[in-house]
């Protein structure tokens, strides 16, 4: 039996009957759009960050979108951010007409390495996007005394890290507003598509709820600021409230198999994940690192073993970013972990039995008995 990366479908047996008792709940609602659904998640997931505004969307690129509208970004400005991450940080900075800026990340852990964000700074900034990649935060106390003392709005991208925490704080409350994803591999996925924007800034929040909504404020068919179509779908929604009061316990169920991986493979020449000192880490993917990545991947494909790389190709070395003039060794640390890093099987549903011949396989692979 094949092992998969992502565990949505077994998730989806142990749910099931939530599942569909939250889709039932909204057709028979007779408010499938914009209705009482988008309304309580919304409450509820700004109120699991301790922040005032929770803006429901389309979908994790599209609340990064808008939240750089929200927060000002125009045409010809500049965005900080970082090369390794998923392509979508990167395009919906493009699509605002903004142009984004690479620095390079931590070896240690694959964060922004904000040690090097000051010297990236321009007259032309005017937003920073930290990606808290894999499950935990960068390091945003630096961050924000750097931000704060220039001016400059930090729009956090918080895709893989529901529920992770720094000193105790929750990623997403440190900016002015962060972008979420819910994709169905999420640590808090829906069955479909579904983002959101937080904040604790009115006017943010007002600025967003317009931009969802085609430019509109309360009156139909009036558009204050040309905007987008980008509403959360209620059904989504519904199940995200459900499953909201299970995230503490999804997170437990990575921190878990993260721990099994260490004992299992910590005296390997694998590199385990890095975790940044006060982070709580809340494990979206399970990150390794070896310079024979592509062999080991492939021997363990043979054995019904799948691993995955996030992320192969950092965003500069793309075709669809070649526009923006960035060499291949700018970023030479970002470009050496592409060529090694790859993930293990990791989502709460994955059985210890499971979880053990992934460890037994690899240590076969690795020669380490």
């Amino acid at each position: 039996m094949t092992i998969g990366v992502w565990g949505y479908l077994e998730e989806y047996h142990s749910e099931k009957d939530d599942i569909l008792d939250a889709v039932e709940t909204v057709f028979a609602s007779g408010r499938l759009v914009m209705g009482p659904s988008v309304e309580a998640f919304e409450q509820e997931f700004a109120a699991f960050h301790g922040v005032g505004h929770c803006v429901g969307v389309d979908n994790g690129t599209n609340a990064l979108v808008l939240g750089l509208r929200a927060l000002g970004v125009e045409r010809g400005d500049e965005v900080i951010t970082v090369s390794n991450t998923a392509a979508p940080t990167v395009v919906a900075i493009d699509a605002v007409g903004a142009r984004p800026v690479f620095v390079d990340v931590r070896e240690e852990d694959h964060l922004m390495d904000v040690t090097a964000v000051e010297a990236a700074i321009t007259d032309r900034t005017a937003c920073i996007v930290p990606v808290h990649l894999y499950g935990q935060c960068v390091d945003m106390t630096a961050l924000m005394s750097l931000a704060d003392s220039r001016g400059i709005p930090v729009l956090e991208d918080c895709a893989q890290a529901h529920g992770a925490r720094q000193h105790g704080r929750l990623a997403g409350t440190f900016g002015r507003a962060a972008a979420y994803s819910f994709y169905p591999t999420k640590v808090l996925g829906a069955y479909g598509d579904g983002g959101a924007v937080i904040t604790d800034y009115p006017q943010v929040d007002a600025e967003l709820r317009r931009l969802r909504y085609y430019g509109m404020e309360r009156t139909y068919y009036v558009v204050q600021t040309p905007g987008h179509n980008s509403r959360l779908d209620e059904v989504q929604a519904e199940i995200l409230r459900r499953k909201l009061g299970r995230l503490d316990a999804y997170i437990d169920g990575r921190c878990d198999i993260a721990r099994r991986y260490r004992e299992g493979l910590g005296d390997t020449p694998l590199v385990l994940p890095g975790q940044a000192v006060g982070n709580t880490h809340v494990y979206y993917v399970h990150v390794v690192r070896h310079p024979d990545r592509d062999q080991i991947i492939d021997e363990l494909g043979r054995c019904g073993i799948s691993l995955n790389i996030s992320y192969p190709w950092p965003v500069h070395t793309m075709s669809g970013f070649r526009h923006l003039g960035v060499e291949r060794g700018a970023l030479p640390v970002t470009e050496h972990l592409a060529e090694q890093i790859f993930s293990l099987p990791m989502y709460p549903s994955l059985p210890p039995r499971d979880q053990d011949r992934v460890i037994t396989e690899l240590r076969r692979v690795l020669g380490a008995g």
